[in-house]
């Protein structure tokens, strides 16, 4: 048996005891895709607090939802499209529009730079996108997923994910020529 086939193994069992009540591996499951559901929120939000607050309702839904998750895979896909959706739904009960973001940390992928000006620059423009062109750019630099797995996260077409996305990036580009 190859490594991969016992760590899915694993993962499955792990994932059955905790469709059986088993509190503990419940608990597993969370510590291993924390810091997946914690990023998502963190890069959307560029706040801790809203991201944990995110997590925590993303994680209470899981444990309603468990019998509902065929296999890890599933697992994780469902756990990336509902803290998508969690995240866009924070924003539209709040209203909470992000102007600045000098206390902003980590950095999606696409804003990674040597440079601190741009990268602050970068990261002032993706907050400023339209929230759902905001998770695309997250979804496919930050969590480094292609359009088809957006897709099925999101619940939106591939290529209306790919016109989306080729719109935030313009939009980005230009901005950042401009200035």
């Amino acid at each position: 048996m190859t490594a991969i086939a016992a760590e899915m193994d694993t993962a499955d069992l792990t994932l059955e005891r905790a469709q059986r009540g088993d509190h503990d591996a419940f608990a597993k499951l969370v510590r291993q895709h924390e810091s997946m559901v914690f990023s998502v929120g963190y890069h959307f939000f560029n706040s801790a607090d809203k991201a944990s607050e995110v997590a925590q309702d993303v994680f209470l839904q899981l444990y309603r939802s468990l019998q509902d998750i065929t296999d890890p895979v599933h697992l994780t896909n469902w756990l990336r499209r509902v803290a998508s959706r969690r995240c866009i739904d924070a924003l539209r009960r709040s209203r909470f529009r992000m102007v600045s973001l000098d206390d902003a940390g980590d950095l999606p992928v696409a804003a990674r730079t040597t440079d601190p000006f741009l990268a602050r620059r970068m990261s002032e423009h993706i907050a400023a996108l339209p929230e759902a062109q905001r998770m695309l750019v997250i979804l496919r630099y930050q969590e480094e997923l292609g359009p088809n797995d957006i897709s099925e996260i999101v619940g939106m077409p591939v290529n209306t994910v790919k016109s989306q996305l080729h719109r935030a990036l313009r939009v980005l580009r230009k901005k950042l020529e401009t200035r």
